[in-house]
């Protein structure tokens, strides 16, 4: 089977190629545009999208040398993302595939990240646990088998990587966040500030980010290092690498010892992450260190798998289509659409 797989859930516009489940063709076009305003603007990026969707998906077959006559099936993320994004994506793969006759899949974004994983030869083993943080999400997942999953917890408030933004912001250093805070921290001392780490009596694998974004925000104010617009007004250069290691340590503390105390409860094996912040360097040696501790393996996607793209998309739809499970040609775009495994569903459609 051949799969174009079509992502617009925010401010990268992708589309992938998968030929037998192995990406032939991934393309990711990212909008610069919202750096200066510290954030994605909702109504830029879904213009973006219009502007540039055509030109991707025709930049993801040529790459993979198809045409589209070639393809067997379409996918396209469905949610959760903002909803003028989505409408793009999500309305030109229901009709390329309705012109070429071809089945549709729509995909939750959140699966996507969830088998990225799986898009190079060095895979998790069935069954495993999942850490996907990003910009807009953050939680741990139960892998049991292909599409057979369970939620174990998730964030409550801000996500990690909607905190690292946040706290970029305010430190005026750039967006998107994450990758400027994981470069300063290297130069910093993450023991400098003490800052909060949440872990949340009784809910042992919800998270909670907006605390430590609070706290950042009160150690730049009672500093007197704010001016109006909650903006650091010119910190000198140690002194902002050691906020941003403080900071990021605090993050990384949680995610890593949440991620380690549901491996252990679970007996697995492996450990996989995904979302954007699993490319964060600090992120990826720490877990690595703690895995080997316990004998997990630990699996992080390439760089361009981190992000959002096509090729995830496509693949979740392949190993839908090839199931049968298809989408009606009337299925929305839902922005705040749930990660879910209907199992029993999912069972029946495979008899």
């Amino acid at each position: 089977m051949k799969i174009l797989g079509i992502e617009t859930s925010c401010d990268e516009t992708s589309a992938a190629v998968l030929r037998k489940g192995s990406v032939a063709s991934n393309v990711i076009s990212s909008q610069l545009i919202h750096q200066q305003y510290g954030g994605v603007v909702p109504e830029l990026a879904s213009r973006a999208h219009q502007r540039r969707v055509v030109d991707v998906v025709q930049r993801a077959l040529d790459d993979a040398g198809a045409r589209p006559e070639d393809l067997d099936g379409v996918a396209a993320t469905q949610g959760p993302g903002l909803i003028g994004a989505l409408l793009v994506g999500l309305n030109f793969g229901k009709a390329t595939a309705y012109a070429l006759g071809i089945p549709f899949a729509g995909i939750n974004h959140l699966e996507g990240h969830l088998f990225s994983n799986f898009l190079t030869d060095q895979q998790p083993s069935f069954p495993y646990l999942s850490l996907i943080v990003s910009g807009g999400h953050t939680m741990l997942v139960h892998v049991e088998d292909t599409l057979h999953f369970q939620v174990l917890g998730q964030t409550r408030d801000d996500a990690a990587g909607e905190a690292f933004d946040k706290v970029a912001k305010m430190l005026g250093i750039g967006y998107p966040g994450g990758p400027v805070i994981d470069r300063l921290s290297k130069g910093g001392d993450p023991g400098a500030v003490r800052f909060p780490r949440a872990y949340l009596r009784g809910s042992a694998y919800d998270f909670s980010f907006s605390g430590i974004k609070t706290a950042v925000l009160y150690y730049l104010r009672d500093n007197g290092s704010l001016r109006p617009g909650m903006k650091a007004a010119s910190l000198e250069a140690q002194h902002c690498a050691d906020i941003c290691a403080s900071f990021q340590a605090a993050v990384i503390d949680v995610l890593v010892d949440k991620t380690i105390a549901a491996s252990r409860e679970l007996g697995v094996r492996d450990v996989a992450v995904a979302g954007g912040v699993s490319a964060n360097s600090a992120l990826r040696s720490e877990l690595r260190e703690r895995c080997a501790e316990e004998g997990h393996r630990v699996f992080f996607p390439p760089i361009e798998y981190c992000m959002d793209n096509g090729a995830m998309i496509a693949y979740v739809g392949w190993m839908k289509l090839q199931r049968g499970e298809s989408s009606p040609m009337d299925m929305p775009a839902v922005a705040n659409l749930e990660l879910r495994c209907d199992r029993k569903n999912s069972e029946e459609k495979t008899r």
